[in-house]
Order: C-alpha cells, then structure tokens, then sequence
C-alpha cells in the first residue's frame, strides 16, 4: 500500500505528512513487506460468488415475509455489497436496489451510469433510470406502487442517508416506512460457514502482520512507520485491503483510537497496535500491547489484569446470553483490581460485532440484552487507560459456535511475547 495513502486515510494522522517529516527516523524508508520475502497465506481460500449472494436473497425474502415487509431499500454500501456485489461510491445521485419479498430485485440509478452499473450486476434484476432533472425518489416509489406496495410495509437499511430516506417517503406518503435492520442485520450478522473462514483467514494474515512489525521494531521509529510496515505486510501476505492499523507508543498509549501527535520509541515505551486487514470484504481486527525493552511492575500488572478480563468474557460466551453479560463480566475485573467498574479507566464497551464492517451488530454493552446466537461474530477487547502515563488493550475475535464460541486468533502469550 502507498505509505502516502496510508497515511492520509489513518484516523492517527491528522496532519501526518507534516508530522511524519519531523520524526528521528522520517529520511530512513520503513522496512517494506517487498524486501521480506513473504508469501500470501491464501492458498484454497473460497470466495464469495454469485450463488451466495443468491442465497442471501432468498434468506431475506423469507425474514421479509415472516417481518411483515413488502420491500427494503439500500443504497451504495456494505449492505448494497453484501447482496448484490456491487460495489458503488456515495454521491449525491442515488444508487440502489429495491427488494421485494418475493425475491424480485430492481436497481435504481442515474440514466449516465446506466451501463456502468449493468457491468457490475450478477443478480438479476431491471434496472430503473432517473435523468438529472428527474427524482430519484419518485421513481422508487413508483416502483413500489407499481408492485402494488403503495399502502404496504417499506423497509429502509439502516445507514441510508437521511436526505434519500426523507425524499423516497414523502412520495409514499400513505406506506409504513420503517428500519429494515430485522432483514439486513438478520441476514448479515449470522455468518455462514464461508463468512467465518473469511474471517478467520483475515485475523491471521493481520496477526502475521503485527508480528512482522514487532519484530522490526527500534530505537526512534514513528508510529507511523509501524503502521505502514504491518500494511504492507498485510498486502503481501494476500489481503486484498491492507485496512488500517493504528500504532501508539509510550503514554499515548491511553488515546484508544490513536494521538495525532508525532512519537519516537525509546526503550520502556509500551507498544500498541490496533486494526485489521479485509479480504474479500470481510473484516479482521486485532489489538496487541507489548514493550520495547523490558516492562515495570505496574504495565506487568495492568497487562496481566487485561489479559485475565478477557479470559472471563471468554468463559461467558455462548449461545443463550445476553450480550451485555459479556461487558459486565470484563467490568468485574477490572473493578476488582481498584480501576473502576464504570468507565473511569475501561473507556469503551468490551466489544463490538464485526463481519463486512470494523463495527456491526450486536455490541456487547450494558444494556443490549440481545441473546447471542451460532454465527455470530464479536471483538474481545478490554482495557486499561490511564492518560499521561500508559494504556493497555488486548483484543481478538470471535464467533459463537451452537456449544460455545470459536476465536480467530490466540490470545496474547505475554506483554514481552505479544504473538
């Protein structure tokens, strides 16, 4: 991946370029993924085709009818993705599909990119154009009429924007325009056997990244050169989106997300590494806390006090319990050891689900008390922040299995043998 790129896309770089260039190392060139002789680690990895995304279909044309809707409709993103395939910018000119809950798909988009948008389909389906005089929500609720829905049910998913939902229900002013997160979370959040391997395989190739870093860590390094080399990592190692990976040295370990300040890592800094690579769409995400040098008592300690809230969230995941069972329990913990049970020092929720997107349903956070099922896919990331002086996180992914969970990757060993 580009280091320019990288850098700009980070949610760490703020004004990085500027930063980066005032840096102890900034006229040394990280250590590349092309110099280290690595080989993509997906051999026999099976892809999503078209069947499955025709499977998918069928499997929301059937929540559909059980939910009680007669259509959803989503436009360009991960869920326009996940059913069609079809990968499309957001701009102000609406892009989308119409699913009806007998299974028929139609596509909506400007009459320009008619024939763009016809290269892209592998699910069948009419295409339906507006001009640029013409509204688009109009003709979506055309289309519904047309299908007989004018008084029915429409779904809308749930990261449509609000200028597209807003416009598409003043033209459907006698139907029941509600979140189509029943049909869009009940498909996407249960992963199928080929989803999970995805994403195991992904959390692999983004630990063997962090290992590949660790191992090129030194005196004076940026966070900056860090990321860019567990990227470039990532990318050789068969990713087909490198993703992000936040770096954090020393205090700043205690931003969870990342300072933009620019840091240099000397010896007794601890070292945190937070992110995760894609393939094929799907999403890894993993933390690592290590120290460069050897560690105090008190990062051993707070370290050790990670690692054990993790093991409990662990010991409570299976199918039948509530998601916010799982924040809880990781709370205990830490409250236990004097850093609070509320959120004084354990900043965030214990996790998050996690498939096409870093962040889906469900979260397991006080008061979600949606029972977790087989499929089901979650981060595992306590932690311990203290600002100004460190902060520690540790965190892998999991899904839940029909006698327990399965995790993608290892736990951490040890602060000074992270992987």
């Amino acid at each position: 991946m580009n280091r320019r790129k990288f850098i700009e896309n980070s949610a760490l770089a703020g004004s990085a370029l500027a930063l980066v260039g005032t840096t102890a190392c900034a006229s040394e060139a990280p250590t590349t993924a092309s110099k280290l002789n690595l080989k993509p680690m997906t051999d026999g990895v099976e892809f999503i085709n078209t069947q499955d995304r025709i499977q998918r279909v069928e499997k929301a044309s059937r929540l559909m009818q059980k939910n009680g809707f007669d259509a959803i409709f989503i436009e360009s993103g991960t869920s326009l993705d996940y059913f069609s395939g079809i990968q499309w910018w957001a701009s102000e000119r609406m892009t989308g599909l119409l699913l009806f809950s007998d299974g028929t798909i139609q596509y909506v988009c400007p009459a320009f990119e008619q024939e763009r948008l016809h290269e892209k389909i592998t699910i069948k389906g009419e295409i339906y154009i507006w001009q640029e005089h013409e509204s688009p929500f109009a003709l979506v609720a055309k289309l519904i009429k047309d299908k007989g829905h004018a008084l029915g049910t429409l779904g809308i998913e749930e990261n449509v924007r609000f200028f597209q939902s807003d416009g598409i229900a003043a033209h459907l002013p006698q139907a029941t325009i509600i979140n189509a997160k029943p049909i869009t979370a009940g498909c996407r959040a249960i992963k199928t056997r080929k989803e999970l391997a995805l994403m195991k395989k992904a959390n692999e190739i983004t630990l063997e990244g962090y290992r590949i870093g660790f191992s090129k860590l030194k005196e004076g390094m940026s966070q900056y050169d860090l990321s860019a080399t567990v990227a470039e990592a990532c990318s050789a190692l068969g990713a087909t989106d490198a993703g992000w990976a936040g770096s954090m040295f020393g205090a700043f370990t205690a931003f969870p997300h990342g300072s933009k300040t620019a840091q240099q890592l000397k010896e007794g800094d601890l070292v945190l590494i937070d992110g995760g690579c894609k393939l094929d769409g799907y999403q890894a995400d993993i933390t690592r806390t290590t120290i460069f040098g050897k560690p105090s008592q008190r990062q051993q300690d707070i370290w050790n006090i990670v690692k054990e809230a993790q093991t409990a969230v662990y010991e409570q995941a299976k199918a039948g319990v509530p998601c916010e069972l799982l924040d809880a329990t990781a709370r205990a913990i830490v409250n236990k050891y004097g850093f609070g049970g509320g959120y004084e020092n354990f900043f965030h929720r214990v996790g998050h689900g996690i498939g096409m997107d870093f962040h889906e349903w469900e979260y397991l956070v006080k008061g979600n008390q949606t029972i977790m099922q087989p499929g089901m896919c979650f981060s595992n990331e306590p932690g311990i922040y203290i600002y100004g002086e460190l902060g520690v996180r540790l965190e892998d992914c999991f899904y839940i299995t029909e006698d327990g969970y399965e995790a993608f990757t290892p736990q951490s060993p040890s602060i000074e043998n992270p992987i």
